[in-house]
């Protein structure tokens, strides 16, 4: 079904970030300040987290348990969190080797066919949270430190090109950094490190501490602020709506009720329509199955519309 961009308005959009950072940092409560979270706990770590914070979650020690799990009743819950998606990659890596002996070198490890498959099933399970179960998504990575000339940068840790295919699949991606006293998430690339933003969620951001009076609602927040943002910018197509949704209650009237004695008049006034969005195609669309119905046609040679020859 084609969409017009003003349709967005009336929209809530989900969510898919990527929350990276040293361990220790928070990124597991910060990923648990979305809406409605179920924590994929594939680093058998909540219990490092806040009692306060914790939410519920699924401890799966195959990708084959996890994918089992998520076919349970999830309507509790709007956003899968994955902690870490490192871990993930790696359960995935068992999957793939353990469907295609190709996927792995003779040592155990996996071939490049074998990156591959990890690579477009890693795809395919966003693509699931996503479209099927219609969740957001937090994935959260530890990040490690490369050296890249004379500078330091923080990269995901993640294997190879790998990396390509986790950015791919997220709209936001930020690291999270203490600055002096303030633990900080940036979505802007920068010399220290590549991030993501997009919905105007830019910049960096500085993360509440908890202390009991504030809730966990970071995230949260954040995607509210995002959908606000989207139906602000689509706002700028509903003057566009309502100008092209008059050119056509103005004009199907006049085409509906052509005669063979006005086909002439309508089709000139067709040439000075002032059209807005798709109404020229449209109209003209509605012109033609009109003089189909007329059983009339364009003669080039007369330059004038006639009866079609044995009508």
């Amino acid at each position: 079904m084609i969409k017009k961009p003003s349709e967005m308005i009336n929209e809530t959009n989900r969510f898919r970030i990527l929350i990276a950072g040293y361990p220790g940092i928070g990124k597991t409560t910060l990923g648990l300040s979305a809406p409605k979270p179920l924590l994929i706990d594939v680093d058998f770590g909540i219990n490092r987290t806040m009692a306060s914070v914790r939410k519920d979650y699924i401890q799966p020690e195959s990708y084959e348990e996890l994918l089992n799990d998520l076919k349970g009743d999830l309507s509790d819950y709007e956003t899968i969190v994955i902690d870490t998606g490192g871990k993930l990659l790696e359960l995935m890596k068992a999957y793939v080797i353990k469907n295609d002996i190709k996927n792995a070198k003779k040592d155990g490890t996996l071939s490049l066919q074998g990156y591959g498959a990890v690579g477009r099933e890693f795809t395919r399970f966003m693509n699931y949270i996503y479209f099927e179960l219609k969740k957001h998504c937090v994935i959260i990575f530890h990040a490690v430190e490369e050296k890249q000339d004379e500078d330091t940068k923080l990269r995901i840790l993640v294997e190879g090109s790998t990396k390509n295919t986790v950015w791919q699949n997220v709209e936001l991606g930020g690291f999270i950094e203490m600055r002096g006293n303030k633990k900080t998430i940036g979505f802007d690339n920068c010399e220290r490190y590549f991030a993501k933003s997009s919905f105007g969620i830019k910049g960096s951001h500085i993360i509440p501490e908890l202390d009991g009076s504030i809730p966990n609602d970071f995230l949260t927040k954040l995607f509210e602020q995002a959908n606000k943002n989207i139906q602000e910018e689509s706002k700028v197509f509903e003057e566009e709506r309502k100008e092209y949704q008059a050119v056509m209650d103005k004009y199907i009237p006049i085409i509906e009720n052509m005669t063979q004695d006005t086909v002439q008049e309508v089709s000139d006034l067709m040439q000075v329509i002032e059209h807005k969005s798709t109404s020229k195609k449209e109209l003209t669309a509605r012109f033609k199955q009109k003089l189909e119905s007329l059983n009339m046609q364009w003669n080039k040679e007369k330059q004038q519309y006639e009866l079609k020859v044995g009508e």
